[in-house]
């Protein structure tokens, strides 16, 4: 019985891989606007533990340079997170969130958006293109925006599923970009992503 669970243990730790994922959420451009904060989540599958960092954080309020023209706001907000897993299925996903100060000093929600967290070992830009709830009449629209209670979502993890999106109206706002270092650990495992992001992109798709 104890040879049994030994050679289990041993089975568990070489089918296991682990996922290191380290970087930054670097700056942003929501409708030019000025003095944003963002918050992000990392969201990731039942077979999927975190070995140490965390999984979510808020940054701090950021303006642009009034000197640049592109309008960017840059956090350069750092990010470290861990992963063991058995399986790729439920491979995490960056959730982020932008928020600022609307006219009455209120603050309100600029942009959601969520991107798969990259399944090759390497440094990876990303940009996570932005987008907001919207009302489904001018009216409301109005009403919301003079009691400074715009349509957001409850949880920001709820841009990384796919239940319940397909209801939602929305505005794309603009984009946040995102640097990531990856180093995933483990041969047999680290081999199969790589077939399977390779054979993904010959479809078209980018992983």
């Amino acid at each position: 019985m104890r040879s049994s669970a030994v050679r289990l243990q041993s089975d568990e730790l070489e089918s296991s891989f682990i996922v290191q994922c380290v970087g930054q959420v670097k700056s942003g451009n929501l409708e030019n606007n000025d003095y944003l904060y963002c918050r992000y989540f990392i969201t990731y599958g039942d077979d999927w533990d975190i070995l140490g960092g965390l999984d979510n954080g808020l940054s701090q309020i950021a303006c642009h340079n009034h000197l640049s023209v592109d309008g960017e706001v840059v956090w350069n907000f750092p990010l470290d997170i861990s992963f063991k897993s058995t399986n790729i299925h439920g491979w995490p996903r960056i959730a982020v969130g932008v928020y600022g100060i609307d006219f009455f000093g209120r603050d309100v929600i600029r942009g959601y958006g969520s991107a798969l967290v990259p399944m090759q070992s390497g440094t990876h830009p990303i940009r996570v293109e932005m987008y907001r709830p919207i009302a489904n009449s001018v009216l409301n629209q109005f009403a919301s925006w003079i009691m400074g209670n715009p349509p957001e979502f409850f949880d920001l993890r709820f841009v990384s599923q796919a239940e319940g999106r397909e209801v939602s109206r929305v505005q794309h706002t603009g984009h946040v970009d995102i640097n990531f270092q990856i180093n995933v650990k483990g041969d047999r495992e680290a081999a199969l992503i790589s077939s399977r992001v390779s054979g993904l992109e010959k479809f078209g798709f980018a992983c």
